[in-house]
Parts: C-alpha cells; sequence; structure tokens
C-alpha cells in the first residue's frame, strides 16, 4: 500500500506566504495611502473654495451686484475666517493654525445666510475645521478652515487654512 499525500510542504508554503507578503508591502509603499488621503482631502478643499465663491458671485448677481450684508462689512478690511453662524466665541482661535495670512482674526464672516436663503445646501467645512483652543481642547465648534477678503475694487477671493499636498494656497478670485 502506497500512501500518497497530495498537497504543499511546509516550506513551499512559507516560501509562498513570504512572496505574498513582499509583493503586498511593495504594493503598500507605492500606493502611499496617506500621500493620497491628503490629496483626496486637497480635493476637497478645492471644490470647497469654488463652491464657496459661486455661491457668494451668484447671491451678488441674483441681488443687483450688492453682496451679502456680512461681506459688504468686511470690504477693503483684510482677510476674515468664514463661519456658519454658530461660532460664539469668535474667530481669533483659527489664526493659530492657519496658513493663510489673516489679518483680521477677531471678526468673522457669517456665511450663513447664503444656506437660509438657497444658495448652498450647508456651509462647507475643511477637514481640519474644528478649532483647537490654546490649551488643546476643543468647544465642539465647527469653524470652516476658509477664510475671505473682498478688496475695495470687489474682487472676491476665498482661500483655505490649510493644505496638506499642495505646495501653493487653494484660493479662487472672481
Amino acid at each position: 500500500m502506497s500512501s500518497l499525500h497530495k498537497g504543499f510542504t511546509l516550506i513551499e508554503l512559507l516560501i509562498v506566504i513570504a512572496i505574498v507578503g513582499i509583493l503586498v508591502s511593495v504594493v503598500f509603499v507605492a500606493l502611499d495611502p496617506a500621500t493620497r488621503f491628503a490629496e483626496a482631502r486637497d480635493a476637497i478643499r478645492q471644490n470647497d473654495v469654488q463652491e464657496l465663491l459661486s455661491a457668494i458671485k451668484l447671491y451678488q448677481v441674483d441681488h443687483e451686484g450688492v453682496h451679502l450684508s456680512s461681506i459688504q462689512n468686511i470690504q477693503g478690511n483684510g482677510v476674515h475666517m468664514i463661519v456658519d453662524g454658530a461660532m460664539a466665541t469668535g474667530c481669533n482661535a483659527y489664526n493659530d493654525y492657519c496658513t493663510t495670512n489673516v489679518s483680521a482674526n477677531s471678526t468673522c464672516v457669517n456665511l450663513a445666510q447664503l444656506v437660509t436663503a438657497g444658495y448652498l445646501e450647508a456651509v462647507p467645512i475643511s477637514p481640519a475645521g474644528e478649532v483647537v483652543w490654546d490649551d488643546g481642547s476643543t468647544s465642539g465648534e465647527k469653524g470652516t478652515g476658509f477664510t475671505l477678503e473682498v478688496s475695495n475694487d470687489g474682487l472676491v477671493t476665498v482661500r483655505t487654512c490649510e493644505e496638506e499636498e499642495t505646495s501653493t494656497e487653494i484660493q479662487a478670485s472672481r
């Protein structure tokens, strides 16, 4: 009686497992998921900047060239943080992490009226939009992670507060 065992030897299995492990690690390094996630977050930020700017300009066109009152109040007064009306404590906490030079960090620009008027479904919030205070705590409040500047001649510029994979600031102007 001959006993023929069909299957793999232990050495063959170990070699296959080692090869699969090496291939998985090479693919993982080649795909670099951390970079891909950072690029995806930057793409979201770019889309949100365009969405905010389009809503602001559409409101202005529909109202015969007149901006929201919150935007009129800041025209020619520097860069301001954008909020959706939920911030009760002010915007000065943002300036610590914002890569944009916020020149008017004590006042916010409330764009909640764009939501109530139907120009936005919600004021977008950047992936890193949570306020972190100087003591390291979070207030539970959300800022947007975006800034707004309106020049004296009416040019509106929306910028992100942070970018991860781009070497230039994410912004749009009209």
